[in-house]
């Protein structure tokens, strides 16, 4: 997934971009809302990390301006704002979970995971591919005729991405987009190296080629 993490206190921003950088997740960190509005103008996020109290402004203002706009982006809060009220007022603005700091980083990926099942339109993590081949979104596993088979970091991150839209042919610059952050080097070839490498661990007719378009499942 391509996230943006729209945080301000440093330490808590970077472990949070590490740990999902390292789940294989592409991100994205801000630590206001200027940088964050012209960061979605150019770039289509999976989900928003958001926090509510900011240098420049108010994380609820920034969501409640999304909606109006007819953003439908998933978005989670985390804030150390724990009352009732709070959270409240997070959900009504369009919010679509809430996590208090301080939290644990499995917790925010599993939730991370749920609010993106729920926006591909199917809530169930479990997935049937051709091939005898069955994908557990939520536990981030893949079996082939039964046996589990391991993938990479950036392997995993390819496969999830389309496992999300089946049916769906997506460019090569959208699987960039879901694979790499901002400023990161991506090879020319980088989404056909990944695609042959998912094929060879899961076999030819998982991933199908749209030539001159894209990919699918």
């Amino acid at each position: 997934m391509r996230i943006l993490l729209v945080e301000d206190e440093i330490m808590l921003g970077e472990a949070v971009r590490d740990h999902l950088l390292a789940s294989g997740e592409a991100v994205d960190h801000s630590e206001n809302v200027t940088d964050a509005e012209i960061m979605m103008r150019t770039t289509n996020y999976d989900v928003l990390l958001l926090d509510l109290n900011l240098p420049d402004g108010s994380g609820l203002d920034l969501l409640r301006g999304l909606r109006r706009r007819g953003s439908a982006i998933p978005c989670i809060i985390l804030t150390a704002q724990d009352q009732i009220s709070d959270r409240i007022a997070g959900l009504n603005a369009g919010a679509d979970d809430y996590l208090v700091k301080p939290f644990d980083l499995n917790e925010l990926s599993a939730r991370l995971a749920a609010v993106a099942r729920r926006y591909s339109g199917n809530p169930n993590p479990f997935v049937t591919l051709d091939g005898g081949v069955e994908v557990d979104l939520a536990g981030r596993t893949v079996l082939v005729d039964g046996a589990q088979t391991d993938l990479t970091s950036r392997e995993w991150a390819l496969l999830d991405q389309m496992v999300r839209r089946p049916g769906q042919t997506l460019s090569k610059r959208q699987l960039e987009e879901a694979l790499y952050e901002f400023g990161a080097e991506i090879e020319s070839n980088t989404v056909e190296v990944y695609v042959s490498r998912v094929r060879r661990k899961l076999g030819r007719d998982v991933i199908k080629t749209v030539r001159g378009v894209g990919y699918r499942v």
